[in-house]
């Protein structure tokens, strides 16, 4: 016990100190040397000059030694790179050795020392220097872990990889942790059995048996390439059995390379999911944007801030930023800084519906690629303001389109939602319209041999974390200790990140040629519900006892259910299996755009009534849930 204390309060020692152990050493190994050369026959040695050979030896190795730093790495925290540099302070030393021995041989006509003497110590000081290191590291971590015992959680690393001996060697390495690890787990049957370093590699399946047997307090999750499905699979298990989870972040964002232990993040509700990240490698949309100029609507916002930031990476040569909320604007212009010398950069503080102030920009800046995002989203704040939705999502729209032509655009992406799917909402239709006008437009082009814009059409479910989303507002509600509140107990949602769905809205400007409506693979629908429940979990805290999950009801315009394609609706692959291309049916332009001229009047008049009729003789799918307008189906 004394032993264990003096050891833990010990710090780092003086690099004299080392110095001369290192010294030491090679007295030893050199005398050792001698002794094997001359078959232990001291007469002999001392024949040879054996105390100028060891004042040689310790003197070139006090000129490589501070030369190289040998001396610098903490003893205790010893690995391959010390050991690189003892090997090149022995080297350089042998090297010293052997030219003094020459320079000697030369002038005098005898050696300082036998080189057989010099080859033989060679290993064996390298040896010696290094695997002492090695045994007070493992001192160091024997007492730690004894000495300590109470104080450490029992932790539990997934992955017998190459990431997870580096968790292993970080956790162990790592001054009051607060962790041992008791076991490895992985999936790989062939592994079961073997051991790391001294740690027993588990089958998985025995996770609850180990969580039972060791108290296990944390799992750690140390596969990059893991499935969603099977990570949410351990997750799951570990909430069941109370384990805290944490995830090892992709290599590239290792500090300088080297993995942290604080970098070791808890597991998010993004991760629980049951759908994998859809990967992109589209040399083409680099060779699209590069130089190029292109103007994004709603680009303060979840989607656009995203997109602007992944059309930089591509070095546009202008980059105009228009939206309506100048705070956020100007976060994003702070933001966007560092690329004003690779750029030009435009932030617009405009609303998309000002025909006057939207031409000025169209003129000024000369857009080549446009991103319409800007738009009214909130299914039951717009079923309580159906105007503004409808002069924002289908007038703005309008005009934007509109100046596209007018401007000589070459490409115009809108962004949309499955809400305009068989839309039970005056947001979800008012999308829909939008749609409606922009594939029409094209096909009128078409016929007269006109040219213009190519325009193209995505359609994506929720995104997760975007302003308003379900998963901050979770977050919040669990906060503020409560209650959760879900519309219904069976309503779901699908999912995709942000970055995710701003890559695929610029792989579908690519790939579109004009009309398309692209669809992403937005895997299996998510329980709104489920996920209330794990984010509850993950919180540490239970339901019913901390914290009450309630039901509020189906908000007006709300689904049960969200679709990606109509009734009459097909889809087609594409190069990318992700994405398909709906067989949308075409719309009559002079028909949608006499609509809309109607519509502009009745917004105009504020008559909330007569626009959602409209609505629905434009949009015949087009039936209300839980809302006032139901009675004009």
């Amino acid at each position: 016990m004394v032993f264990a204390r003096l050891i833990n309060r010990l710090t780092i020692l003086p690099r004299w100190i080392i110095i001369v152990i290192d010294l030491g050493i090679v007295l030893v190994s050199t005398t050792l040397a001698y002794l094997l050369r001359f078959n232990f026959d001291w007469r002999e040695a001392l024949h040879f000059n054996f105390q100028l050979g060891l004042t040689l030896a310790c003197g070139c190795a006090l000129v490589s030694t501070l030369v190289t730093r040998s001396y610098a790495g903490i003893v205790r925290y010893t690995g391959i790179e010390d050991g690189k540099r003892i090997a090149s302070s022995v080297l350089l030393s042998m090297v010293l050795m052997a030219t003094a021995n020459l320079v000697y041989y030369y002038n005098l006509g005898r050696n300082l020392l036998p080189f057989s003497v010099l080859l033989i110590s060679f290993p064996i000081t390298f040896l010696l220097l290094f695997f002492y290191r090695l045994f007070v590291k493992e001192v160091f971590a024997y007492v730690k872990s004894t000495g300590s015992s109470s104080k450490k959680n029992n932790v539990l690393i997934f992955g017998a990889g190459n990431l997870g001996l580096s968790v292993k060697n970080v956790i162990e390495s790592t001054p009051y942790s607060g962790m041992r690890i008791v076991a490895i787990l992985e999936d790989d049957v062939n592994k079961a059995g073997k051991k790391i370093q001294g740690v027993k590699i588990h089958h998985a399946r025995e996770l609850a048996r180990l969580a039972e047997n060791f108290q296990v307090k944390e799992l750690i999750v140390a596969v990059n390439d893991l499935s969603s499905e099977r990570k949410s699979q351990i997750v799951e298990e570990c909430l069941q059995l109370s384990i805290k989870v944490r995830m090892v972040p992709p290599v590239e964002r290792w500090m300088k390379g080297e993995l942290r232990l604080r970098q070791l993040r808890e597991v998010r509700i993004e991760d629980l999911l049951g759908r994998d990240v859809i990967q992109f490698d589209n040399p083409e949309l680099a060779r699209a944007i590069e130089g190029r100029y292109v103007l994004i609507t709603g680009a303060a916002g979840s989607i656009g801030g995203e997109l602007t930031r992944q059309i930089a990476r591509y070095k546009p040569a202008r980059l105009v930023l228009v939206d309506q909320a100048e705070t956020p604007l100007f976060e994003m212009e702070l933001e966007l800084t560092r690329h004003r010398d690779k750029m030009d950069l435009a932030f617009c503080v405009a609303d998309v519906t000002n025909p006057s102030r939207m031409h000025a920009i169209f003129s000024e800046y000369k857009p080549q690629l446009v991103f319409h995002a800007a738009a009214y989203k909130h299914v039951p704040l717009m079923e309580a303001n159906p105007v503004e939705a409808v002069w924002v999502n289908v007038l703005g729209t309008r005009l934007l389109a509109d100046l596209a032509v007018q401007h000589g655009v070459e490409k115009f992406v809108m962004i949309s939602t499955d809400k305009a799917v068989n839309p039970t909402s005056v947001m979800g239709c008012s999308k829909r319209i939008a749609e409606m006008y922009v594939q029409s437009l094209t096909r009128s082009l078409q016929p007269r041999n006109l040219g213009g814009p190519m325009f193209i059409t995505t359609r994506f479910g929720n995104v997760l974390g975007s302003n308003g989303s379900v998963i901050p507002l979770f977050k919040k509600q669990i906060e503020d200790g409560g209650p959760i509140t879900v519309t219904h107990p069976e309503i779901v949602r699908y999912f995709m990140t942000i970055p995710e769905a701003c890559r695929l809205v610029l792989e579908a400007g690519v790939m579109g040629e004009g009309g398309e409506v692209f669809l992403f693979d937005m895997g299996m629908p998510v329980r709104i519900y489920d996920l209330a429940r794990k984010m509850v979990k993950l919180s540490g805290l239970e339901e019913g006892k901390d914290i009450d999950i309630v039901f509020t009801g189906l908000r007006e315009g709300e689904k049960l259910f969200e679709e990606l394609l109509t009734n009459s609706e097909n889809s087609v692959p594409t190069h990318h299996p992700k994405i398909l291309k709906a067989k949308v049916n075409d719309s009559d332009f002079e028909r949608i755009n006499s609509y809309l001229d109607i519509m502009a009047d009745l917004v105009l008049d504020k008559n909330e009534l007569k626009v959602v009729a409209l609505m629905k003789d434009i949009v015949p799918e087009y039936k209300s849930a839980v809302s006032r307008f139901q009675a004009l189906d």
